[in-house]
């Protein structure tokens, strides 16, 4: 029976255990330039000698008009390779398996980006959005696959393809999204059509060793179609599923009365259950008891777990020798550290 400190082998990586940071954006450390600052590398040294198995930089960009934010960490340029270095250095200098999600807003770009922000379609509800011509998305493909080169140039093991929350690969994906009747949309195949040439370009000039993974939005727009996208993601040869929510709090599935964990998880481990690639889990996890049943129980092949690592870094190392672990004081109405991590009540306490 695994657990959750059991090791995992993927490809030429023997990762150490089942416990993931995943890509939480440091909101307010890089600059407009997208430049890694000392305090960026700071944060993941300190979640890397915290002793998860996996840690998942977090979202950046590959494309300045394609931002979440104007202070998002930057990929677009390779002048950002030596600062995204020291991150990928640190992280696997504590041997710890070092992935990078590439990141593309899409629609949900804002205005302190860009006034016209791009997408499979344009948005009736946001003003200036616009409908992406086909030379633009080959433009972006080619950017993505750029991207995911210079995160190895930078040493890091592989990649995270962000295709949920609502952002640019999801809304391709999604038919609520998605109205083209080119070869860009219409059916499944043109709605994947992005994924698939960025996924197969990437396995091109990045090699078969190194890792993409695909952070999959369930609902983008139901489970059902969360499912299918799973299933096709594996016949292109992605490594990790990541299963997070696409943006949207529609067609929400239902858990079982007896499943004590949330929609998201719950359709990780529907997921899980449809494929052989193995699946992260993510969302409200937050204590070991809860990370290790779905290990055990064969429910996630890993787990992530954001806040309980952001208020305790060192959280999976505390766990593994069974040692107190300083707690996420789940905030309302809204994460202080999300805000600015020296507001975190958590990690004051921490350093007091």
């Amino acid at each position: 029976m695994p657990t959750l400190f059991s090791y995992y082998t993927l490809k030429k990586h023997t990762i150490k255990n089942r416990i993931v940071f995943p890509p939480v954006v440091c909101f307010h450390y890089a600059g407009g330039d997208g430049f890694v600052v000392d305090r960026n590398v700071e944060h993941y040294r300190a979640r890397a000698e915290g002793g998860p198995g996996i840690i998942i930089t977090e979202a950046t960009a590959f494309w300045e008009e394609g931002r979440l934010a104007p202070f998002q960490l930057g990929i677009w340029s390779d002048a950002h390779i030596p600062g995204l270095s020291r991150i990928a250095g640190t992280v696997k200098k504590n041997n710890v398996l070092s992935l990078l999600q590439i990141h593309h807003a899409g629609l949900i770009s804002p205005e302190s980006v860009t006034t016209t922000p791009g997408g499979p379609s344009a948005d009736e509800k946001k003003p200036g959005s616009r409908a992406l011509s086909v030379d633009e998305i080959r433009v972006i493909r080619d950017a993505f696959i750029a991207g995911a080169l210079r995160a190895k140039r930078a040493g890091f093991d592989g990649i995270e393809l962000h295709g949920a929350h609502g952002y640019l690969l999801s809304q391709f994906a999604s038919t609520f999204f998605n109205k083209r009747d080119d070869e860009y949309g219409g059916n499944f195949s043109g709605r994947m059509k992005l994924a698939t040439e960025i996924i197969r370009g990437i396995r091109a000039v990045c090699g078969d060793d190194f890792i993409i993974d695909y952070r999959l939005g369930a609902n983008a727009p139901s489970l059902e179609d969360g499912i299918e996208i799973a299933r096709y993601l594996e016949t292109l040869g992605i490594d990790l599923l990541h299963v997070s929510h696409g943006g949207s709090l529609l067609n929400l599935p239902r858990t079982p009365r007896d499943f004590e964990y949330n929609w998201i998880v719950y359709s990780g481990t529907v997921i899980k259950t449809q494929v052989n690639t193995p699946v992260i889990t993510v969302n409200e996890i937050k204590t070991p008891e809860r990370a290790s049943w779905l290990i055990e129980n064969n429910k996630a092949d890993f787990v992530a777990l954001a806040r309980p690592q952001m208020a305790d870094p060192s959280w999976a190392n505390h766990v593994k020798k069974n040692e107190p672990i300083n707690l996420c004081l789940s905030c309302k109405p809204r994460c202080r550290w999300y805000e600015d991590s020296s507001l975190c009540p958590a990690v004051k306490k921490l350093m007091s």
